[in-house]
């Protein structure tokens, strides 16, 4: 088989904030901007993988989606417990510094895991947990 990673979805509930996060911040960019029925589907990515996307997408979008689960998933991302990612990098201590000097909402500086790995934590606009492992 030849099957390849295109796309991964996240969800945002603030087109604005994400863009300025995933492009100013993570330094990806901007490959796709979409409104429809005034909300917006983003897509980013690093430069380097042009094949790999993260599509930012409104929750509210899901077809079928009851208000009562609309209610619980805008909890969830409110608490971080939504969704997450996992990037990597050769060089985390530099880039951790790089990400404090912004205002991107810092949870766990670098630490060496008890599983093997070297990584930090920090949260999207939306709540999004994002996990930043050193590439070794």
């Amino acid at each position: 088989m030849d099957i390849t990673i295109s796309s991964s979805f996240l969800p945002q509930n603030d087109p604005e904030a994400a863009r300025t996060f995933y492009r100013d911040i993570l330094g990806f960019e901007i490959r796709k901007d979409v409104g429809y029925n005034g909300m917006h589907w983003i897509t980013v990515g690093p430069a380097d993988q042009p094949d790999v996307s993260i599509v930012l997408f409104p929750p509210a979008a899901t077809p079928g989606i009851t208000d009562e689960e609309q209610r619980v998933i805008a909890e969830m991302m409110a608490k971080g417990t939504f969704a997450s990612l996992l990037l990597a990098t050769k060089d985390l201590d530099s880039t951790f510094e790089r990400l404090q000097a912004t205002d991107a909402e810092i949870i766990q500086e670098p630490t060496d895991q008890p599983y093997g790995i070297r990584d930090c934590a920090l949260r999207d606009p939306a709540g999004n947990l994002i996990r930043l492992q050193e590439i070794r």
